[in-house]
């Protein structure tokens, strides 16, 4: 496997240094999956500017939690988002079915879960009847494009975590996870 830099603010190309400071700043820590994006500034800008945009979409606090823990599949992204749905008050049993990979409490946010899957599962080519029943729990045409944002951002994220095999923040590992056999 090949090894990847964890950068540091001395150690990243100048670009991504004000990233990581911006980063460390505000969650006061370089979390390890910025620290190996930083090695390409403009991964860790997208990925950043893409999280900023899906996280001020039309989606709720649960909603958003559902598009991103659906989407992961990575040692890393699970429990990351695990803690980062804590901080943004999410219902543990929305995070355990997203954990367990088990059907949502509600159905709406169930709709969600199975929509994001069909999109992420077919690369974007959805039948009829699978945006018919997104949209009949609720949702809007512009939700279904959301998605799409929030697909964007996870694929950026899960992609690099599996071939840096980033390894799992020390805040993050109480929320370790692996996926069910």
């Amino acid at each position: 496997m090949t090894d990847f830099t964890l950068h540091t603010e001395n150690t990243a190309p100048d670009v991504a240094r004000p990233l990581l400071a911006d980063a460390k700043k505000t969650t006061g820590m370089i979390p390890g999956l910025y620290a190996v994006m930083a090695e390409a500034p403009g991964l860790l800008e997208a990925y950043l500017k893409v999280g900023e945009l899906f996280t001020q979409s039309s989606f709720d606090k649960d909603e958003i939690t559902v598009v991103w823990q659906t989407i992961n599949v990575c040692h890393y992204c699970v429990p990351a988002h695990t803690a980062i749905a804590k901080s943004m008050n999410v219902n543990d049993d929305i995070s355990d079915a997203l954990r367990n990979e088990t059907p949502l409490p509600n159905a709406r946010l169930e709709a969600l879960r199975l929509f994001t899957l069909n999109v992420v599962r077919n690369r974007g080519i959805v039948d009829d009847d699978a945006v018919q029943a997104f949209l009949d729990a609720g949702f809007s045409k512009r939700q279904i494009l959301e998605v799409i944002l929030g697909v964007a951002q996870k694929v950026m994220s899960n992609y690099t975590n599996h071939l840096a095999n980033t390894p799992v923040d020390k805040p993050f590992q109480k929320f370790a996870w692996q996926q069910a056999a």
